[in-house]
């Protein structure tokens, strides 16, 4: 079951960016960039971390570098349920 982006943000997972320079099979002295986004855990990453395997095992541009940032959007402190309505005249 996929779950929400909510309930990966409650559980503690951020928005991590990656951003991918590999190498050209055909023309090895160029460089392109890949850019991938996926919510995972810090400081870990995982998801990340699996993905450079994949990357490593199955694409044949082998990578440079990767460049990574995480993003934190919401933590379980910062979210509350409000039941309630306001009317504004």
């Amino acid at each position: 079951m996929e779950r929400s982006e909510t309930e990966l943000m409650l559980k503690g997972y951020g928005l991590t960016t990656a951003e991918f320079y590999y190498r050209m099979p055909d023309h090895i002295h160029v460089l392109n960039t890949f850019i991938w986004q996926e919510y995972d855990l810090a400081p870990d990453h995982p998801k990340l971390f699996e993905f450079v395997e994949f990357w490593q095992r199955e694409i044949e541009g082998p990578l440079h570098s990767v460049r990574f940032t995480h993003r934190k959007m919401i933590s379980p402190g910062e979210w509350r349920n409000s039941v309630g309505e306001f009317y504004l005249n």
